[in-house]
């Protein structure tokens, strides 16, 4: 029998009964209880308390702050070290230099960290002056801008900004497969009429009037704007600043700033620019173009030029950015490429839209395509090295991507047809205006609830087999996808140089459009340079550098037609995606370099009689046409519309002599 009780020190203590023990009572006759030995003989009986030291803290907040540690280059940094005091000081001068007004002597007020947060230790404030730079803890809600202070995010990882998205942004959640899903707002699209260029002295070079997607406004009018944006952003309590890279080429990459108000954004741009390392941005200084996005504050209607309450303004002069009135990100990624169309041509780099691969021999191949012709699934090749899927250099060092990320379409997305980026949506990765189920956080790809262009952004190591660095030798091959639906191209043709120039410029596509009464025909699309909306030149000046670089470098250029077959729409057939990877491999290989080939009538191709895997049949197109009236017809149709497109540019002159232009107009159909 146990019997318990209260010491008269206040102690309990223990004692079990039996028949060779007596009972111990305490006050009141009440059993002791005896919980411990004051003098343990033996270690083994002593009841530890397993808990470690107590932490180095004195309060919750305090705890909070052990949980993270500051981060710190790795390697040594050049010259003479720098406190992160100065660092931090150098870092929030030049931003606050990006930052500054026009009409206005000095930038804004700037300290880093989240305004939400208490700071541990007094943080860095910076002001465009140099004396104004000093430490205190800042008071936030002074209504004079002059006044007060912005916080500055800068270059947070993905886990950061997972965090201020999900606590500051309507829309952004958390998918199943950890993926940040958010809305772009009313603008789930580019916005191509709402963008504009200054034009002055030093774009007059740049390609204007018919056909351009150039539309020109005044420096003054970009101003205006700029200062808008700017004034917004100052304005705000917190603004993120990326800084990040372009090109993949170290002697050629450009060093850009993006200044945003959403974590969304920043966290698409981290993803699609080349991301630096701590040590490069000791070193970043002043960047080569800034993007001032305040997307979600609309521009003045009453301002000259402006069309509507959007508008995306490039300054080359000033190489600037300015985005109103859109927070959709896709303006950020293709405003950049634009830039690059600029630049890139002026070192003698070619600049393409454009997908590229390279096999373990080191063969390049450049895909050129537009929506819907395959571009993505056939240069995303699990037998190949994926340099890029979208934007490249051609430089004199080889190819280089021009990003760091991919920018995928999710409209009806399946693991079975796209394994790759399928699971590349994951942590890290930004899902656009895409529908997902409230309670497991399951993506409907198939849901086009908010818009048909959803859209993933992760960066390039997510694919298995990308080549890091994304660089490259020089292409062996070109090849131009067309998604044929008229079905009177041949499955794959071997171009000449100025064939191939004629259809790089031409960015020949056909579409499958229903009209009224429920007939459906095909709809001819062209899209100069296979990538019209972003070219600052005029098309025959990348389309003279490409032939050039060709004939440099010995490629050879290819038209695929990855459309129909036998019949137009409606009644041929689709070729097949295995027939199309066949012809791929031979191109790979090289072994289509010594088919024998017969010419076409008409766009005069260079047809091979027979590949292997590929039925000899529908390499000619005459042979699987039942009808030869009906595709004679057609083939004449679809070259009337080759021509008509090619009127515009028919009155630029490439050389002195003019030559150049001539033999590119006579590689195009003849009839």
């Amino acid at each position: 029998m146990a019997n318990k009780g209260l010491t008269d020190d206040g102690e309990f203590s223990f004692t079990r009964s039996n028949s060779n023990s007596k009972i111990s009572t305490g006050r009141n006759g009440l059993p002791k209880i005896q919980t411990h030995r004051k003098q343990p003989t033996n270690e083994a009986e002593v009841c530890h308390d397993d808990s470690a030291t107590p932490v180095n803290a004195q309060t919750i907040d305090e705890l909070h702050s052990l949980q993270k540690k500051k981060s710190a280059p790795t390697t040594p940094i050049k010259g003479t070290p720098r406190s992160e005091e100065e660092r931090q000081k150098q870092q929030l001068q030049s931003i606050s230099a990006s930052l500054a007004s026009l009409t206005r002597e000095t930038g804004p007020k700037l300290v880093k960290g989240d305004p939400a947060r208490k700071p541990e230790t007094p943080k860095v404030v910076a002001h465009v002056d140099h004396s104004q730079f000093y430490y205190q803890t800042p008071t936030v809600g002074v209504s004079d801008s002059s006044l007060k202070f912005t916080h500055v995010l800068y270059n947070l990882s993905p886990a950061e900004l997972y965090e201020q998205a999900i606590k500051y942004e309507k829309g952004s959640f958390i998918t199943a497969s950890g993926a940040l899903a958010t809305l772009s707002g009313a603008k789930t699209g580019r916005a191509p009429r709402d963008k504009r260029v200054v034009r002055d002295e030093t774009t007059e070079e740049l390609w204007w009037g018919r056909g351009s997607p150039n539309i020109e406004m005044d420096e003054h009018t970009f101003l205006v704007n700029r200062e808008r944006a700017v004034d917004y952003l100052n304005s705000l309590d917190k603004v993120f600043v990326n800084d990040q890279f372009l090109n993949w080429d170290p002697e050629h990459r450009i060093k850009v700033r993006i200044v945003s108000a959403r974590a969304y954004h920043s966290l698409f741009m981290h993803n699609m620019c080349i991301r630096p390392t701590p040590e490069e941005l000791e070193e970043f200084g002043t960047p080569d173009f800034t993007i001032y996005n305040a997307g979600q504050f609309p521009c003045n209607r009453y301002t000259h030029y402006m069309t509507s309450s959007t508008s995306i303004d490039i300054n080359l002069d000033r190489r600037e950015m300015v985005i109103l009135g859109t927070q959709y990100a896709g303006e950020m990624k293709k405003g950049l490429f634009g830039v690059m169309h600029y630049l890139m041509p002026k070192r003698q780099i070619l600049s393409l839209h454009s997908g590229c691969n390279v096999g373990k021999d080191g063969d390049v191949a450049l895909f050129f395509g537009l929506s819907g012709t395959g571009k993505t699934t056939l240069s995303t090749d699990h037998n190949r090295y994926l340099i890029g899927d979208d934007e490249h250099c051609w430089s004199e060092n080889g190819v280089s991507n021009i990003e760091g990320g991919c920018y995928a379409k999710c409209i009806d997305l399946s693991k079975e047809k796209e394994p790759d980026i399928w699971n590349a949506i994951k942590f890290g990765t930004v899902l656009e205006n895409v529908v997902f189920d409230e309670h497991t956080r399951e993506v409907d790809y198939s849901d086009k609830s908010v818009t048909e262009n959803t859209r993933a952004a992760y960066p390039i190591e997510y694919i298995p087999n990308a080549k890091l660095p994304c660089v490259g030798p020089h292409p062996k091959n070109v090849i131009l996808l067309a998604c044929d639906a008229f079905g009177v191209l041949p499955p794959v043709s071997k171009l000449s140089l100025a064939q191939t120039m004629y259809h790089f410029i031409s960015g020949y596509t056909a579409l499958v459009a229903g009209t009224e009464d429920g007939v459906k025909e095909p709809q001819a699309t062209f899209s100069a340079c296979f990538g019209a909306a972003f070219i600052m030149l005029h098309p025959t000046k990348y389309a003279a550098m490409l032939a050039e670089k060709m004939q440099k470098h010995g490629a050879t250029g290819w038209l695929v037609n990855t459309g129909w077959s036998g019949g137009s729409y409606g009644s041929g057939n689709r070729i097949k995606l295995a027939y199309t990877r066949r012809i791929i491999d031979a191109i790979h290989s090289g072994g289509l370099l010594d088919a024998t080939y017969t010419k076409s009538e008409v766009f005069g191709l260079d047809i091979p009689t027979a590949i292997e895997g590929v039925p000899s049949e529908i390499l000619d197109p005459t042979n699987t046409w039942s009808d030869k009236k009906a595709y004679n017809d057609t083939l004449l149709k679809l070259a009337g519309l080759f021509k008509k497109n090619f009127q515009g540019f028919t009155n630029y002159k490439i050389g002195q002599d003019n030559k150049l232009t001539e033999e590119i107009l006579a590689a195009g159909p003849n009839f």
